[in-house]
C-alpha cells in the first residue's frame, strides 16, 4: 500500500508531494481526481464531499496533518491550528477526530515533523487497509453460514448508503464481506439502496459492483421492508460513522427504518466497521451522538444526465417549499444483530465491546 489506495494516493504530479482524491462527487457520470495541496483544500473535500465515507474522511484526514505540516514548514505550533481546522469539519463521523488527534499525538515530540507526519499517515491507512481485509474474511464467512443455514444457492443482501473502498480503505465496510464472497465463489446478489438525498448507493455503490462484477440491482429507499417482508432479503450488512460505547450505530439517514423492518421479519441486520468509529466516550447514542445537519438543497434538488449526456441538476420539489436534510439517524444496539469488526463479531451491548477491544 505505501501511500497508493483505491480512493486516494500520494502524488508527487505536483512541485510538492500532494494527496490526489477521487472526486466522488462526479460519480457515477465521471470519473475525476482532485489533488489536495494545502489545509483549505483539505478541509474543503471534506465539507462539500469530495471525499465521503467515514474511513476514507479519516484517511484524507491522516493525510491533511501532512500536507499541513508541509505548509507550517513543521513548526508543531502552528500545526495545532491547522489541525483544530481539519478536525472540525464534519461532525458526525468519529474517524475523523481519531485520525487527527493520533496523528498530533505521534507528532507531539517529534524532532522531524514533516517527514514524520507523512510515515505515521501512512502507516494509520495501511493499518485500516488491513484492518478492511479482516472485516472481509470474517463478514464473509457470516454469510457462507447465512447461506449454509437457508439451503439456497444464492444469497440476498441488501446495504444501505455506500460502505465500500470509496468510504473505507481499502476493501470497505459492509462492502468488504461481499467482494471476499465473490472471490470465494459464492453466488451472491446486493439490494442497493439509492440513499436519497445523495444517492450514494446508486451513485457509488452501484458503481462500486459495476466494477467488479457483482450481481446488484438499485431500489427506491423504501423497498427494502416489502422485499424482507416476501423473502428476497437473507441479511443487511451497512457501515457506521459512529459506534457509541453501548452499541448504538450512527451511519446515513434511512439506515435505523432498514433495522426496523430487519427486526421485524426477523432478518440478520450487521454492521461493518473498523475500530476506528467506535467512540467509547459516548454511551448513550440516541442521545448524545451529534447529528449532521446539511444543506436543504440536497433534497430540493437531485443532480443526473439528460437524453442528451449531458450532466445536469434540477428541482425536484415546489420552488418555495422549505426542506430538512438530516445526514444520518441512529440505531439503537437492541436492532442489531452484531458488529463485524477486524477483531472479530461482537453483540451491540456495552459490557461486550468493553470486553473486546478494551475500551
Amino acid at each position: 500500500m505505501q501511500g497508493k489506495y483505491k480512493a486516494l494516493w500520494l502524488s508527487d504530479d505536483m512541485f510538492d508531494e500532494c494527496l490526489e482524491v477521487i472526486d466522488q462527487r462526479q460519480l457515477p457520470f465521471l470519473y475525476d481526481t482532485k489533488y489536495l495541496t494545502d489545509t483549505n483544500e483539505v478541509v474543503t473535500a471534506i465539507k462539500n464531499m469530495t471525499v465521503r465515507g467515514a474511513g476514507v474522511i479519516g484517511s484524507v484526514a491522516a493525510f491533511g496533518i501532512y500536507i499541513a505540516a508541509i505548509e507550517v514548514e513543521g513548526d508543531y505550533e502552528a500545526l495545532k491550528e491547522k489541525a483544530a481546522l481539519i478536525r472540525e469539519s464534519r461532525p458526525t463521523a468519529v474517524n475523523l477526530m481519531w485520525a487527527v488527534d493520533r496523528m498530533m499525538e505521534l507528532l507531539r515530540n517529534s524532532d522531524n515533523v514533516i517527514d514524520d507526519a507523512r510515515r505515521y499517515a501512512i502507516e494509520l491507512n495501511d493499518e485500516e487497509a488491513l484492518e478492511s481485509q479482516k472485516i472481509a474474511q470474517i463478514g464473509c464467512d457470516i454469510i457462507e453460514d447465512i447461506l449454509k443455514k437457508s439451503g439456497k444457492t444464492k444469497i440476498n443482501i441488501l446495504t444501505h448508503c455506500n460502505a465500500g473502498w470509496l468510504a473505507v480503505i481499502d476493501e470497505g465496510t459492509a462492502l468488504a464481506p461481499i467482494y471476499e464472497a465473490k472471490r470465494r465463489g459464492i453466488d451472491v446478489h446486493v439490494w442497493v439502496d439509492e440513499t436519497r438525498p445523495r444517492n450514494q448507493g446508486a451513485s457509488l455503490t452501484a458503481w462500486e459492483l459495476e466494477q467488479s462484477g457483482i450481481n446488484h440491482t438499485i431500489i427506491a429507499d423504501n423497498t427494502g421492508g416489502h422485499l424482507m417482508q416476501i423473502g428476497e432479503v437473507d441479511m443487511v450488512i451497512v457501515g457506521a460513522d459512529r459506534v457509541s460505547a453501548n452499541g448504538d450505530v450512527a451511519n446515513k439517514i434511512g439506515t435505523y427504518l432498514k433495522a426496523l423492518a430487519a427486526y421485524d421479519n426477523g432478518v440478520p441486520f450487521y454492521v461493518a466497521i473498523p475500530e476506528s468509529t467506535f467512540d467509547f466516550e459516548i454511551r448513550d447514542g440516541v442521545k448524545e451522538i451529534p447529528i449532521e445537519l446539511r444543506s436543504a438543497d440536497e433534497v430540493r434538488y437531485i443532480k443526473g444526465v439528460d437524453e442528451d449526456g449531458v450532466v445536469r441538476e434540477v428541482r425536484i420539489t415546489p420552488e418555495n417549499s422549505p426542506a430538512i436534510n438530516y445526514g444520518f439517524d441512529v440505531t439503537p444496539a437492541r436492532l442489531i444483530t452484531g458488529l463485524i469488526t477486524n477483531k472479530g463479531v461482537c453483540e451491540a451491548d456495552f459490557d461486550k465491546i468493553r470486553e473486546k477491544f478494551n475500551s
